[in-house]
C-alpha cells in the first residue's frame, strides 16, 4: 500500500509542478506588463515645414531638375531640459533598393536651434557648428526626392533631441549617427512628406 501511494504521488507531482510553473510565468508576465505601463512615453517634438503644401513636397525641393534641390524650411517645438544638440535624418521609406535611402544627415545642431532655414548650404560644417554627413548619393547635405517611375514616395524627416553632442567627424553616415544617438535621445519628432513626379 505504501508503495502504491508513493507511486501515485510521484505521478501527480509533475502535474502540480506544471501548474505551479504556469502560475509563476503568469505572475512574471503581469509584473512585466505593469512595469512597462509605469514607464513614461518618450516626449515628442512637433516638427513641421512651411515649405510643404499640406504633406506634398513641391518640385522646388526635389532633385528632378538635374540639381540636388533646395532643402525645405523646418521648425520644431522646444525640447526637454538638458538637451545638448539635435540630429536630423531624412530618408525615402519607399525606396526600391530594399533599404531606406538616405537623403540628408545633419547632427550636432545647437540646443537653442528651433528652425532650419530653407536652402541649407552643402558644407561639412555650418557656421553654427552643425555637421553634415553623407547621404546615399555619397554627397554632403540635402538631396531632394526624385524617385524612379511615377509612384508616390514618402520621405521621412526624423529629428532627435539629444543629451550630448555626438562629436562625430563631418561626413558621418546615417548608420554612424544612429549608432551614436542610442541611449542619448530625450525626445523625437517626425514629419513625412510625399513626392510624385
Amino acid at each position: 500500500m505504501t508503495s502504491r501511494r508513493f507511486v501515485a504521488s510521484k505521478i501527480a507531482f509533475p502535474s502540480a509542478s506544471r501548474a505551479g510553473l504556469l502560475l509563476i510565468l503568469m505572475a512574471g508576465f503581469l509584473i512585466g506588463c505593469s512595469r512597462a505601463a509605469d514607464q513614461p512615453a518618450m516626449p515628442s517634438l512637433e516638427l513641421k515645414s512651411s515649405s510643404f503644401s499640406d504633406d506634398a513636397i513641391p518640385q522646388k525641393y526635389s532633385s528632378c531638375g538635374g540639381q540636388d534641390g533646395t532643402s525645405p524650411e523646418l521648425a520644431w517645438s522646444s525640447p526637454p531640459e538638458h538637451t545638448q544638440s539635435f540630429a536630423l535624418i531624412v530618408f525615402d521609406k519607399d525606396s526600391p533598393f530594399g533599404f531606406k535611402f538616405t537623403h540628408w544627415v545633419l547632427y550636432d545642431m545647437p540646443s537653442d536651434k528651433r528652425e532650419l532655414a530653407e536652402d541649407v548650404a552643402k558644407q561639412e560644417q555650418l557656421p553654427d557648428g552643425s555637421h553634415q554627413g553623407l547621404n546615399d548619393y555619397e554627397r554632403i547635405g540635402y538631396v531632394g526626392p526624385c524617385p524612379p517611375g511615377h509612384s508616390t514616395h514618402h520621405y521621412v524627416f526624423d529629428l532627435y533631441a539629444l543629451d550630448t553632442n555626438l562629436n562625430l567627424p563631418p561626413r558621418a553616415s546615417k548608420k554612424q549617427v544612429l549608432k551614436a544617438v542610442k541611449g542619448h535621445i530625450l525626445a523625437s519628432g517626425e514629419l513625412v512628406g510625399r513626392f510624385q513626379h
